[in-house]
């Protein structure tokens, strides 16, 4: 595992580190929001996990100084396109019904967000959306390869018997 995140740079070391520590997978790592952080408490909310319910882990405590320079960049990242005008993330169900102003407020975005930004079909606005899932899926197999791993590993359920030396098929 160390050989392979040493590879890794940037946000998506963050998120192969974060996944491997808190035991999140891909999309639930990906679709983090501000909100679900609680360092106080050394707690993260999976919203939605498997099964469709909510679950709290921890925050490995050797992640909580980077993620939270991470967030500080991803703030001020945010506060510019909100003063350029796009700064807006999608909601789920009909919160941005419920709450119009939420979609612009620091505690709904992203903790991963995209490099661009795309236009909601529905409403025409601008958004930035999360990571997506290929970049860190792509990412993790280079890497792999690079450690000069010989055996088939990405995020998810290998991704952890790699780290666990087991067979690399369930």
């Amino acid at each position: 595992m160390a050989a392979v995140l040493a590879r890794l740079h940037g946000p998506v070391r963050l998120m192969a580190s974060l996944m491997y520590g808190s035991g999140l997978g891909l999309l639930e790592c990906a679709e983090l929001r501000v909100k679900d952080f609680n360092f106080e408490r050394g707690e993260l909310t999976v919203r939605d996990g498997k099964g469709g319910k909510d679950r709290v882990t921890m925050v490995p405590a050797a992640l909580r100084p980077s993620l939270v320079e991470h967030l500080r960049q991803v703030k001020a990242q945010h506060d510019v396109d909100v003063a350029a005008g796009p700064g807006a993330v999608a909601l789920p169900g009909a919160l941005a019904l419920k709450y119009p102003n939420a979609p612009r407020e620091w505690t709904w975005q992203w903790v991963f967000p995209a490099t661009r930004f795309y236009r909601a079909p529905a409403t025409g606005e601008w958004r930035r959306p999360h990571l997506h899932e290929t970049v860190v899926q792509r990412a993790v197999t280079d890497a792999v390869r690079a450690a000069g791993i010989p055996r088939p590993a990405a995020c998810g359920v290998r991704w952890t018997r790699l780290a666990r030396g087991g067979p690399d098929r369930p």
